[in-house]
């Protein structure tokens, strides 16, 4: 390894070197995690719009509710961030405007999202959970290309291991903050460079939250109600955010606790999701079991 080498993947032999963060023009430096945030939204666009036409919709209907939801969904991944974070930001509150600074989290664009999606669908006397379902592949789609942001900026890691997927960032690169005890106990010198060596949390998030896209996408045709596609995605991801967050390094706390928020919630949507889906199914078991009975 030498000075250039910027990220490695020891085990599987990947180096990529001189990575910077950004393209600089003049004195503006264009981030590449923006650029790539950017990129993941009208993907995400691209995808609701085909989920929509494939299934009778009209995809000008989501057009027109994205230019809400993304507004609203940036403002909440940025407040999210800030109330769980905000002992970073209590003693210089200009800096909570500060987007460019780093510190989006993804549970507070869902959540502004889904409050954005039911407003609008209320207004425009759409059904919700229609749109959900019809929507939140493009969602998740996002969140597989946006994960790649954070690769791009060295952080959303996880703590020292040594498996298959083992990835060494430069420490001079990598917030001091997002380093462990455990981390620096397993420090790697070579050519006078100081490496961390960690779990690929994003990538972990961006191949599970592909399994999961595979799945909303095949099931959109097959769904028995409304609102089964979007439970999918709130289990699927759920399920995927609740045991990675674990190995995260970064994680948003509970105020007064250790205990990190994104796992409670995921929790909470995993086990309200499969108790919905139960309750659905059985919903128009005994419904169709009148019907037919009545016939």
């Amino acid at each position: 390894m030498n000075t250039g080498i910027d990220i490695s993947f020891p085990h599987i032999g990947i180096q990529i070197e001189n990575l910077g963060k950004g393209i600089t023009i003049g004195s503006f430096t264009i981030a590449y995690y923006g650029m790539i945030i950017a990129f993941g939204m009208v993907a995400g666009l691209f995808l609701a719009r085909w989920q929509a036409k494939r299934t009778g919709q009209n995809p000008d209907f989501y057009s027109d509710f994205a230019l809400y939801a993304i507004i609203f969904s940036i403002i909440g991944a940025r407040l999210y961030y800030v109330i769980f974070s905000f002992d970073q930001y209590k003693n210089n509150l200009i800096q909570v405007f500060n987007i460019r600074g780093g510190g989006m989290a993804i549970y507070g664009a869902v959540i502004t999202a889904v409050i954005t999606a039911i407003l609008y669908c209320r207004k425009k006397n759409y059904s919700f959970f229609l749109l959900a379902d019809t929507a939140c592949g493009g969602l998740i789609l996002g969140q597989i290309i946006g994960r790649w942001g954070n690769f791009m900026n060295r952080e959303a890691f996880g703590g020292y291991t040594d498996n298959f997927f083992a990835m060494r960032l430069k420490e001079s690169e990598v917030a001091a903050g997002n380093i462990t005890e455990s981390i620096r106990s397993h420090m790697i010198v070579e050519d006078g460079i100081s490496y961390i060596q960690v779990h690929p949390t994003f990538l972990y998030e961006s191949l599970w939250n592909i399994a999961v896209l595979v799945l909303i996408i095949v099931f959109m045709k097959k769904r028995k109600f409304d609102g089964e596609i979007f439970l999918i995605y709130l289990v699927g991801y759920g399920l995927g955010r609740l045991w990675i967050e674990g190995l995260r390094t970064d994680q948003l706390l509970i105020p007064g606790t250790s205990v990190a928020v994104s796992q409670v919630l995921s929790g909470v949507l995993v086990i309200a999701g499969i108790i919905y889906w139960v309750y659905r199914r059985r919903t128009l078991r005994r419904e169709k079991y009148q019907d037919t009975s009545s016939s």
